[in-house]
């Protein structure tokens, strides 16, 4: 497995948080999700696979 590349299914559970931020209504839910993403994104970017898919979670159950 290369190293660089994200687990599979990261990226699309990115793809699908995001769009369920985006449909989200404005509140503190909201907020709090942004800020679980927005960590998730930099665990991505990191090659932090695990913490990537921890902070998605976290973000799903946010908007929940």
């Amino acid at each position: 497995m290369d190293a660089k590349s994200p687990v599979p299914g990261t990226a699309e559970k990115m793809k699908y948080v995001k769009a369920a931020w985006d449909k989200a209504p404005a509140g503190p839910k909201k907020d709090a999700a942004l800020k679980h993403y927005q960590a998730a994104e930099k665990a991505m970017a990191a090659k932090h696979d695990s913490e990537c898919s921890r902070e998605l979670d976290a973000a799903a159950r946010a908007l929940a």
